[in-house]
C-alpha cells in the first residue's frame, strides 16, 4: 500500500509504533510492526483471530513491554517510563473494553463516576452534572439510576464509553466495540464512536476485524497478519488493493493466504492412529 497516508500523519501521530517485536516464548505476536495513529482522527488496527490486536494495546497503555522497538505516545517512550509516568500517560487515555467491564454492585452513574472520584476531588453537585453530561452523550442519561444488570448487552457498551469519556482523555481506545451486538446497537456505537471523535476532537484507535463498520468511521486503518502490518491505508484504498491477503480479509474469504486450519499432523495417520497423545511441537 502506498506510504504516503502515514507519513504524512508523523507529524501529528499521539502513537507512533517503530520496529515492534514481542512474542510468548518461541511465538512470535510482531515482527517489525510500524503503525500510527493521527491527532483528531480514528485509526482502525484489524486483522484474523491471534494476530495480537489487543496485545498490540496492551503495549500502548504499558501494561507489557516489546523485545525491541519503539512505543511512543504523547511524544513520550513507554518502554522508558517509570510507574508514575505509565499511570500519568493512562489519565490522558480513555480505555472501552471488549465485555465493557462495568462494575456489577454499582449504579450506572457510579460506575461512569468511578475514574473521576478516583482521580480528581470535585464537588458533588459538579460531580453530578459531569456524569449526566457524559450521559446524555450517549443516550442514557434516563437510566443513570439502574443497575448493570438491568441493561442490555448495546446499553453497557454504551455506559462503558460514557466512563471511557469521562475525564475528557486525548485518545480513546476501544478493544473489539462491536462483539455480540446486534445490528441495532451496533449502528448506534459505530455512530457514536465518530461523533464523539469529531465533537471532542481527540484522537481514536479502534481494534476490530469487523470490515464493514470500520470502513465506515476510520479515516486510516492498518491490516495484520503474520506479525507484520501487510497492508495500511484509507478503507477505500483497503478496499481497491489486488493483494491476496487484503482481497480474503476485506472479502471474509475461508480460502487464501490466511490458513483456516490451526497447523496440524497428517489427518488420516490422526484418525487412524493409536489414540495415544502425541508430544506437541
Amino acid at each position: 500500500m502506498p506510504e504516503e497516508p502515514a507519513v504524512a500523519a508523523s507529524k501529528e501521530a499521539v502513537v507512533r509504533v517503530r520496529g515492534l517485536h514481542y512474542g510468548f516464548g518461541s511465538r512470535k505476536i510482531f515482527d517489525g510492526v510500524d503503525l500510527e495513529a493521527a491527532r483528531g482522527r480514528v485509526t482502525a488496527v484489524m486483522g484474523p483471530s491471534g494476530t495480537g490486536k489487543t496485545t498490540l494495546l496492551r503495549l500502548i497503555t504499558g501494561q507489557v513491554a516489546p523485545a525491541a522497538g519503539s512505543v511512543e505516545v504523547f511524544g513520550r517512550e513507554v518502554t522508558t517510563l517509570d510507574t508514575a509516568g505509565v499511570y500519568s500517560l493512562r489519565r490522558r487515555m480513555g480505555m472501552l473494553f471488549q465485555n465493557g467491564a462495568l462494575l456489577t454492585d454499582l449504579s450506572v452513574f457510579e460506575n461512569v463516576a468511578f475514574p473521576v472520584r478516583a482521580h480528581a476531588r470535585l464537588p458533588e453537585r459538579v460531580l453530578r452534572q459531569l456524569v449526566l453530561t457524559k450521559l446524555h452523550a450517549v443516550g442514557l442519561r434516563g437510566a443513570a439510576e439502574l443497575m448493570p444488570s438491568e441493561l442490555s448487552g448495546g446499553m453497557a457498551r454504551r455506559v462503558a464509553l460514557a466512563r471511557a469519556i469521562v475525564m475528557d482523555p486525548d485518545l480513546l481506545i476501544y478493544d473489539e466495540p462491536f462483539v455480540g451486538l446486534d445490528p441495532v446497537s451496533m449502528g448506534v456505537i459505530v455512530r457514536l464512536i465518530r461523533d464523539l471523535n469529531d465533537a471532542l476532537g481527540i484522537t481514536s484507535i479502534v481494534v476490530s476485524h469487523d470490515v464493514r463498520e470500520l470502513a465506515s468511521i476510520a479515516h486510516h486503518s492498518y491490516l495484520l497478519s503474520g506479525g507484520k502490518v501487510v497492508a495500511h491505508g484509507t478503507p477505500a484504498e483497503l478496499d481497491a488493493s489486488p493483494l491476496p491477503i487484503v482481497r480474503q480479509f476485506m472479502s471474509g474469504e475461508s480460502d487464501g493466504p490466511v490458513p483456516f486450519h490451526y497447523p496440524a499432523g497428517d489427518y488420516h495417520a490422526d484418525l487412524l492412529g493409536d489414540g495415544k497423545e502425541r508430544p506437541r511441537s
